[in-house]
């Protein structure tokens, strides 16, 4: 008796959760930012890629027989300097033309972009070791 109080006391639960929250925020609702996309770069000369890209992060917890699920979403930047592996990016801020960036490899690190919304491209720098290199990216 005691379980089958439970199941219905779930079913309620989830069926008052889809009357509550009947939509869901998916990746693709999201509103882009200008850096989103995949970037072509040169970071002090050399060829290099960047990407930033919404993603779903939903997330799903229970106690017991009962569970509780959050939709949600989540941005995830990496960059490739000279086709090396890729190594996580975050954002730190960003406004309509500018975005400062983590580095998060061995070394992390504060970049800086601001994009010419004339021409789209976006010029900054990074940051290896205490010294400041040039970085441009433009979309693909």
């Amino acid at each position: 008796m005691r379980h089958l109080k439970s199941s219905l006391i779930g079913l309620a639960l989830l069926s008052l959760s889809a009357t509550i929250l009947p939509h869901r925020a998916t990746a693709s609702t999201i509103t882009t930012r200008w850096f989103f996309g995949n970037w072509d770069c040169t970071i002090d000369g050399r060829p290099a890629q960047m990407q930033w890209t919404v993603v779903d992060d939903s997330q799903t917890q229970c106690n017991g027989d009962v569970c509780s699920s959050t939709s949600g979403v989540k941005l995830v930047g990496r960059f490739s300097d000279s086709h090396s592996p890729w190594v996580k990016l975050s954002k730190q801020w960003s406004n309509r033309s500018e975005l400062s960036i983590r580095y998060l490899g061995r070394e992390q690190d504060t970049w800086y972009l601001r994009q010419d919304s004339r021409t789209k491209i976006a010029t900054g720098w990074t940051t290896w070791r205490g010294n400041r290199y040039p970085l441009q990216c433009r979309p693909r």
